[in-house]
């Protein structure tokens, strides 16, 4: 695994032993930032389950002001960790240990304002896609910048909801077994 492009780029990352997480590809991340590259120069961005910290670490490469990563495996934050440490990066950036709801939940208590999600629970997790998604489409969509987009990897053959609150789904990547959907905040009436 490796860092696509920015900074960063070309550097090996390490990922965490076991299978409790699956990373996110080289290919499919490199997909990704592709479709989001206009947005994330300067960009506040979290990574939700977020296993290696390979698609945060992507963010900070290439330009992200500040990135908040959320993950509750032991080992996988200390991938995290090592990855961060690895690369030199000492600032910019948060690791939150105890998971994406007590991120989510601090992120609304300080009333900060971020520009792009990511989430990517084990898909396996089903109930976690409908709670996070849920939880940004109601009273976490405070934390959601007007033009702010929430992504969602998930099996391919698995369809998530085109609707969560606020949040509608404006776009949909498959590629392989994996998929991306893509949200947006749509106010009513608009």
């Amino acid at each position: 695994m490796r860092v696509i492009a920015g900074k960063f780029r070309s550097r090996m990352l390490t990922a965490p032993r076991g299978m409790k997480t699956r990373p996110t590809s080289d290919r499919l991340r490199e997909t990704l930032f592709n479709v989001i590259a206009p947005r994330i120069e300067g960009a506040r961005f979290v990574d939700l389950y977020a296993g290696s910290g390979a698609v945060g670490i992507e963010a900070i490469s290439r330009g992200a002001e500040f990135v908040w990563c959320a993950e509750s495996t032991p080992a996988a934050v200390k991938a995290i960790r090592e990855n961060l440490a690895a690369l030199k990066v000492d600032s910019g950036f948060s690791v939150e240990a105890r998971g994406a709801s007590v991120l989510l939940d601090e992120l609304v208590r300080r009333g900060e304002r971020v520009d792009l999600v990511f989430l990517d629970p084990p898909y396996e997790a089903a109930a976690e896609y409908a709670r996070t998604l849920e939880f940004l489409g109601g009273l976490g969509s405070a934390v959601l910048a007007e033009d702010a987009r929430v992504i969602a990897e998930h099996r391919s053959k698995e369809e998530l909801g085109g609707r969560y609150g606020v949040l509608e789904r404006v776009r949909v990547l498959k590629q392989g077994d994996a998929g991306l959907s893509f949200y947006a905040v749509q106010v009513e009436g608009a």
